[in-house]
């Protein structure tokens, strides 16, 4: 009897086999605030040598709210040949690589899979392109597009000399600190088109192709960097962030280094903790995050309720600048003022204004969270406009659904926790 069942379940159990494959191995990850949120690598050929051709690389971040900081993006790829790197402008590459076989001019670079990173701020003007030269930092599409762009220019050797003989290079892959990506084929796509400073010509290049990466939750960090804490008027708790949120005291090689605040000779005893200088040294805590927000439920008045949002870096080794927080909240819609922040709506779905995106201001120098210490924090308001239909402060209605601090999810606390 169990062996006449066998053939009839075998193509069920086939099609559950072939589902999981196919729906559970992609890294990619939809992002509901972001769905078309991208970085863009496109090359292009502006003209060919007697040997290869030069080339302008740009990356554009077309994400909303996720950006690049110090120490910048890492671009990396394999030749489809043996292409060599003669010259480079607005970049270099971090390994020059075995050269021994050229006699005359040495290429800039011979390696097989060269990484490529921007130049810093105050390069010679002489090793500038446009959009260079900004230490690998990328700002999110909605903080400030004209920074969200970089380029870089790069003449190739041994390779084709003609749309037919250039072969396109593989395994991109773009490394920046947080999130983390990954990246498709390259593709060749319409050649990109320029118009002149005095806009009267249109020239385009001779060969475009372009590379897609895209967030991927699955390699992003081992270990969450943000937690929430929750209090309000209305009670008298305060929620902390989830123990062991972002590791634990005891598990060193999970949680990192942390330190007291009243350890004497603070400064020297961080400066001790390493030569990576981007290593999170954290202020030791039950959750052990580099980054606290709390979400304070200040006033409730008959048509307006306010909410004061603090954002603290407990990270002793690490100034955030142009930081951002994403907020999931269904009263969004009905915002009528924030203090201390920027603000921009997001609205990834027309019919549904559930989320905004907040940031610093240079004007109150609070564009740049500051390491941990005294000055380690920034603060603002949001009021909001009753909606009487769906307001219950006694349902958690009040806190945040979810919030994202530079791209990366805080950890929240449970609801049953909730301060009603």
């Amino acid at each position: 009897m169990a062996f006449s069942l066998l053939p009839k379940l075998t193509p069920c159990i086939f099609f559950l086999v072939l589902l999981s494959s196919t729906c559970f191995t992609s890294t990619d990850a939809y992002d509901p605030l972001d769905p078309n949120g991208n970085i863009t690598i496109k090359w292009d050929v502006m003209s060919w040598t007697p040997d290869g051709y030069v080339a302008v690389v740009t990356m554009n971040n077309f994400q909303r709210y996720r950006h690049i900081t110090l120490p910048g993006w890492y671009l990396r790829w394999t030749w489809a040949k043996k292409e060599v790197i003669w010259t480079m402008m607005g970049g270099q590459t971090t390994e020059q690589g075995d050269c021994s076989k050229f006699k005359g001019g040495v290429p800039h670079s011979c390696m097989k899979n060269p990484t490529v990173v921007d130049l810093l701020p105050g390069t010679p003007y002489n090793q500038q392109i446009a959009n260079c030269c900004k230490g690998g930092v990328l700002s999110s599409w909605v903080q400030d597009p004209s920074r969200a762009a970089a380029s870089f220019q790069l003449s190739v050797g041994r390779a084709g000399t003609t749309n037919r003989t250039v072969k396109l290079p593989t395994n991109f892959t773009l490394e920046a600190p947080g999130p983390r990506y990954t990246c498709g084929q390259a593709k060749i796509v319409r050649p990109t088109k320029f118009i002149t400073p005095d806009k009267r010509r249109v020239t385009q290049a001779l060969m475009t192709w372009q590379v897609v990466c895209r967030y991927s939750q699955f390699l992003t960090h081992k270990t969450p960097t943000c937690c929430l804490s929750l209090s309000s008027f209305h009670n008298n708790t305060i929620v902390p962030c989830p123990t062991c949120s972002c590791g634990c005291r005891s598990n060193s090689s999970q949680s990192g280094k942390c330190v007291n605040p009243g350890t004497p000779h603070l400064a020297s005893f961080v400066s001790g903790f390493g030569k990576n200088e981007f290593s999170p040294t954290v202020q030791c805590t039950n959750h052990m995050c580099p980054i606290r927000v709390n979400w304070h439920v200040k006033l409730n008045s008959e048509k307006y309720w306010h909410v004061k949002i603090t954002i603290t870096n407990l990270n002793y080794r690490m100034n955030y600048s142009d930081w951002n927080l994403a907020i999931q909240h269904p009263n969004f819609n009905h915002r009528t003022q924030v203090s201390g922040f920027t603000y921009k709506l997001m609205t990834p779905y027309a019919s549904i204004n559930d989320a905004a995106m907040l940031w610093g201001m240079k004007s109150q120098h609070n564009d740049v969270l500051i390491q941990a210490g005294p000055n380690g924090k920034v603060e603002g308001d949001v009021v909001f406009r009753k909606d009487k239909a769906t307001l219950r402060f006694d349902k958690g209605w009040a806190f945040p659904r979810r919030i994202y601090f530079n791209g990366d999810t805080c950890i929240m606390p449970p609801p049953s926790a909730y301060p009603f």
